[in-house]
């Protein structure tokens, strides 16, 4: 199968043969005279316009120009197509006088002079040239965000019925109601708490389609109680523990993640510990990111190790289309019997 050429050869080739026709239809149709070397010299216009633009271009992607703000593009646009403009002139004025290329009166003039005056006539091309392009990575860039977006609208949708069918299962519902049913006898307060509890619980679940991100102190008390309900199931074989920085509590994460990880170690972790363990959710800064960590005791399986579950798969993707390469989640083994699950999100810097 043949290779088929870059949309950006493409339009570099077609832009520049386009740039030699039009000078040569007004040189024929509109010339006061004829110039000798006129045809050279516009082919080797040409040739250099095409180097200095692609060398223009490695510099743009280099420096990652066109992710930057739309109001900072404008300012670089100017400031590179004058900084390239001044490359090309005098480019030009030495590739013409290597050539001996120039017209007489062009002989005349000083190399300043020369590369100033034909700076000035192809200014315009150059700045044309960084418009179309910084515009073409602007439209690619949006339509990108918009595909993201209608992507992580479907997961996030797929997440809410996974989590009522799946996370929030029906066995954590029948486990909860047989515990707050053993204790309407014996502790009719904790019972009542626990049914509200319960029900923060499913109402989260049922709403986590309709928003993107959640403050983490909400996040935060959806976990609590969700750990509360665990712990009358399993007493004395849970311990719970919590190290939370108070400035985190305002940053925005994805509703149901960190919940999602602390049912993976409750299922895959405590419950399959003879005498319990240890469940510790902590959440901190490092460096530019905001840090949540849940820790369990337990081992890896290989199904959790894969991350084929659909809890792990869904977070990573969440991550990705929310937050981009910045964000991260990993779960490792980090002690004989301890487990721990990580998620970086990166912190705006205001």
């Amino acid at each position: 199968m043949k290779k088929r050429i870059p949309y950006y050869w493409l339009c570099q080739i077609g832009g520049w043969s386009a740039f030699i026709l039009v000078y040569i239809f007004f040189y024929l149709t509109l010339r006061t005279g004829i110039q000798p070397s006129f045809y050279k010299m516009l082919v080797s216009e040409a040739l250099v316009g095409f180097v200095i633009t692609h060398v223009m271009r490695v510099v743009i992607l280099e420096s990652r120009l066109v992710d930057r703000p739309v109001n900072e593009q404008v300012m670089y646009i100017i400031l590179i197509s004058i900084v390239f403009t001044l490359i090309y002139g005098s480019t030009t004025a030495q590739v013409e006088e290597w050539m001996g290329i120039e017209s007489e009166k062009q002989r005349q003039l000083s190399f300043l002079n020369k590369v100033i005056r034909i700076s000035l006539g192809y200014f315009f091309i150059i700045i044309v040239w960084n418009l179309i392009y910084f515009a073409y990575h602007y439209v690619v860039r949006t339509r990108q965000a918009q595909l993201d977006k209608i992507r992580l609208e479907s997961l996030v949708k797929e997440l809410e019925l996974k989590t009522i069918k799946s996370h929030i299962n029906p066995h954590f519902i029948f486990n909860a109601l047989n515990s707050i049913r053993a204790l309407i006898d014996e502790n009719p307060n904790r019972a009542r708490n626990a049914i509200t509890e319960l029900s923060n619980i499913l109402r989260s679940s049922m709403q986590a389609e309709k928003v993107e991100t959640v403050p983490f102190e909400r996040e935060l008390g959806i976990v609590k109680d969700y750990l509360a309900l665990e712990y009358i199931r399993f007493e004395d074989r849970l311990k719970i523990e919590y190290q939370i920085d108070e400035d985190t509590l305002d940053q925005p994460v994805p509703p149901m993640m960190l919940q999602t990880l602390v049912e993976n170690a409750i299922k895959h972790g405590i419950g399959k510990q003879i005498h319990g363990g240890v469940v510790r959710v902590i959440s901190d800064f490092k460096e530019n990111c905001h840090e949540m960590v849940v820790l369990n005791t337990g081992h890896l399986n290989g199904h959790v190790q894969e991350g084929d579950g659909f809890g792990l798969f869904s977070t990573k993707n969440r991550l990705q289309l929310l937050f981009g390469e910045k964000a991260n989640f990993e779960i490792k083994q980090v002690g004989s019997d301890l487990v721990e699950a990580r998620i970086l999100i990166p912190v705006e810097i205001k």
